[in-house]
C-alpha cells in the first residue's frame, strides 16, 4: 500500500535537514496504453537510502530511470508532485536532465557491458566524468581514476585502467561502473541491481563502499532483488508489484513483520540452510532420494590442471560424484570454477589429470569417439541466450539433442516444455521473445532431453529475480528427485549452495581449499578463505530467519548475490 506524500516526506527527511533530494507523488509512467508506475510516491533524504524490490516487470527500473529523464522516447511521465534537488523536475528540458547526471546523480546499472563505452578504455571513461563536471584539474584527473578505481575494489588499477570493457570480467565491469558513478561525488546515487554479478567478497567491498557514501551524507535509491543486501543497507523499502507499492516501510519491519502477502511470498523464496528440504514456492517438502554410491561416481576428476600461460586456473583438482548427488562449487571470479565445468564437459583439454564419466574414460578421448556419451551430460549457463543459435526457434532448439525420428520429435518437446512448466506456444518464438526465467525454463529442457545423468549447471539461477530463482530451484529439484539426475552446482551465491547441495568444494586460485559436506563447510569451516567466504554474505535479519520453513537455531548462510 501506498502512503501518501506528507507521510513519505516526514518519513525521508530527518530532523534538521533541508528537505528531500527527491520528492515525487503519484508517479505514473506509461509506454502507449500500458502504465509501468502506477501512483508511486517517494522521497529520499541526503544520506538515506532507500530501497525499492520486487520482480522484473514490477516497475523498479522504470521508477530508478524516470529520476533521471531516462525513461526514453514513447514514455508518458506524469505525476501530482515531482521535485529534484528543490526544483520541478516536471518543467525539465533534456538541458536540465543532463546537468543534473553525473553531478547531482551517479547511475549503476546492472549491464556494466552495455553501459561502458566498448571503443574507450575504463580509465578515460571515469575520467570523462572528471572533466565534464571540472572535479579535478586535469593535471590530477589521472591520479584520481586510479583512487576511485580502487575504492571501488578494482584490483590492479594501473592495469585495469589502461584496458576495455570487454578485457574485464563481468564483476570488474561493474566496479568499474560504480567508480564511474561515484566519480563527480554526486549528492544521490541510483544503484539498479549494483551488486549482482559479484561475487560476495567483493559485493560486501561494494556495500561497504555505499554505505560509506551513504554516512557522509550521500543519499542512495538501490534497486535490488536480493532481499539480504537490502536489509544490509537499507533505511526503508518499498516493495513493488505490477507497478505499484504494495508494503512501505523501514526495512528491518519490512523484512521481519510484513504485512502483504506479496513481500512473504518473496521472503519465503530466498534460499538458505533453513528452505533446504523444502520447495522454495510453497514450503513443501522435497521428496528427494538420497544419493547413493551403487555402480560407483557418475563423474570422478583426478588431479585436474590446466595452465593459461603462466597461471593455474585449475590446479590438481579431484572430485567424485555420485548418482543422485549434487556437488556445489564456489568461489570468487578467477577461482578456476569455470575453467573445471568446462574440464569435466571436455570443452578443455587438461594439461594434466583426467575426467571419467560413468566409469568410462572421457577427457582423453578425441571428440569423434566422445559423441555417444555427450548425451548423458549436460550443461546449463547463466546466460542461455548466449548460447542458443538466434535464428532458431525454442522447437528446434529444444530437439536439436534429441535421437528421435522426426515424426516424434515435435511431441518429445512439447512435452518437455510442459515438464519445466512452459506453455506448447513458445516451441514456435524466438528466444528473444522469453523472460530471463523462460529462457531459462527453455535451457532445462533442452538439457533433460537426453535424461543425463550428470548436469552441470554454471551459475544457472543468478540473473533471476529471488520468486522466478525459487520456481527454477524447485523445477531443478523435482526434475532431479524423478530421473535420479547427479548435479555440479557452481555458484557465487552461498545461500543458493546450502539450499541444494549435499557437498561443496570451495575454490581458490584454482585449488580446493576447503571440501565437506555442505551444513559442516559452511557452519564449520576450517580454512582461513571459507571463513571470509561465509563471513561476507549478507543475512537476512535473526527474527525473520527463525520464521522460515524448516529454519533452525544454528547460525546459517543466508541468501547473497
Amino acid at each position: 500500500m501506498t502512503t501518501t506524500h506528507d507521510a513519505v516526506s516526514a518519513a525521508a527527511a530527518p530532523s534538521g535537514s533541508a528537505g528531500p533530494l527527491i520528492d515525487v507523488r503519484d508517479l505514473r509512467v506509461s509506454f502507449g496504453e500500458h502504465e509501468v508506475v502506477r501512483g508511486l510516491s517517494l522521497a529520499i533524504a541526503p544520506g538515506e537510502c532507500v530501497a525499492v524490490v520486487g520482480e522484473s516487470g514490477s516497475g523498479k527500473s522504470v521508477t530508478a530511470r524516470t529520476l533521471l529523464g531516462l525513461t526514453g522516447p514513447g514514455s508518458t511521465v506524469e505525476a501530482a508532485a515531482f521535485t529534484v534537488a528543490g526544483r520541478d523536475a516536471l518543467r525539465f528540458g533534456p538541458h536540465d536532465w543532463r546537468r543534473l547526471r553525473g553531478r547531482f546523480a551517479g547511475l549503476v546499472l546492472q549491464d556494466a557491458l552495455v553501459s561502458l563505452d566498448p571503443l574507450r578504455t575504463v580509465g578515460s571513461e571515469i575520467a570523462e566524468v572528471l572533466a565534464v563536471h571540472d572535479v579535478v584539474p586535469r593535471a590530477r584527473r589521472a591520479e584520481r581514476v586510479l583512487e576511485l578505481l580502487e575504492a571501488a575494489g578494482v584490483p590492479e588499477p594501473e592495469l585495469r585502467a589502461e584496458q576495455r570493457p570487454h578485457e574485464l570480467s563481468g564483476g570488474l565491469r561493474q566496479r568499474v561502473l560504480i567508480a564511474s558513478a561515484i566519480a563527480a561525488d554526486p549528492a544521490l546515487i541510483i544503484a539498479d541491481e549494483p551488486t549482482t554479478a559479484l561475487d560476495v567478497t567483493v559485493q560486501a567491498q561494494i556495500l561497504r563502499l555505499l554505505a560509506g557514501q551513504k554516512a557522509a551524507g550521500t543519499a542512495l535509491l538501490l534497486i535490488s532483488h536480493d532481499l539480504a543486501v537490502v536489509g544490509s543497507i537499507a533505511d526503508r523499502i518499498l516493495v513493488m508489484h505490477d507497478g505499484r507499492v504494495v508494503e512501505e516501510g523501514p526495512a528491518r519491519d519490512v523484512l521481519t513483520r510484513p504485512r502483504h502477502d506479496y513481500t512473504h511470498a518473496l521472503l519465503a523464496a530466498v534460499p538458505s540452510a533453513a528452505s533446504r528440504g523444502t520447495r522454495l514456492t510453497d514450503g513443501r517438502p522435497l521428496a528427494r532420494p538420497a544419493p547413493t554410491a551403487e555402480g560407483g561416481p557418475v563423474l570422478a576428476a583426478t588431479g585436474l590442471t590446466r595452465t593459461y600461460g603462466a597461471r593455474r586456473a585449475v590446479d590438481d583438482v579431484s572430485f567424485t560424484l555420485r548418482k543422485g548427488e549434487t556437488l556445489g562449487i564456489v568461489g570468487e571470479s578467477g577461482s578456476g570454477k569455470t575453467t573445471l565445468a568446462r574440464l569435466c564437459m571436455a570443452l578443455l583439454e587438461p594439461d594434466e589429470g583426467g575426467v571419467t564419466l560413468l566409469g568410462r574414460p572421457w577427457s582423453e578421448l578425441r571428440e569423434r569417439e566422445r559423441r555417444p556419451l555427450r548425451p548423458r551430460i549436460q550443461v546449463i549457463t547463466q546466460n542461455p541466450l548466449d548460447s542458443f543459435d538466434p535464428r532458431h526457434k525454442v522447437g528446434r532448439l529444444v530437439a536439436e539433442p534429441l535421437r528421435l525420428p522426426k515424426a516424434e520429435r515435435r511431441a518429445r518437446v512439447l512435452d518437455l516444455l510442459a515438464r519445466v512448466g512452459l506453455p506448447q506456444d513458445v516451441a514456435d518464438r524466438h528466444p528473444r521473445e522469453l523472460s530471463g526465467g523462460q529462457r531459462q525454463r527453455v535451457a532445462i529442457a533442452r538439457a533433460l532431453g537426453t535424461r543425463p545423468d550428470v548436469l552441470l549447471c554454471d551459475e544457472p539461477v543468478s540473473a533471476l529475480d529471488v520468486s522466478i530463482q525459487a520456481q527454477v530451484l524447485d523445477l531443478l529439484a523435482e526434475l532431479q528427485a524423478e530421473y535420479g539426475t547427479a548435479m555440479v552446482f557452481i555458484s557465487h551465491d552461498l545461500g543458493v549452495v546450502q539450499h541444494v547441495a549435499d557437498r561443496v568444494l570451495v575454490m581458490k586460485d584454482g585449488q580446493v581449499v576447503e571440501e565437506g559436506e555442505v551444513a559442516e563447510v559452511f557452519l564449520r569451516p576450517r580454512h582461513p578463505y571459507t571463513h571470509e567466504l561465509v563471513a561476507a554474505v549478507p543475512r537476512l535479519p535473526a527474527e525473520r530467519v527463525a520464521d522460515l520453513p524448516g529454519s533452525s537455531t544454528e547460525p546459517q548462510v543466508s541468501a547473497g548475490t
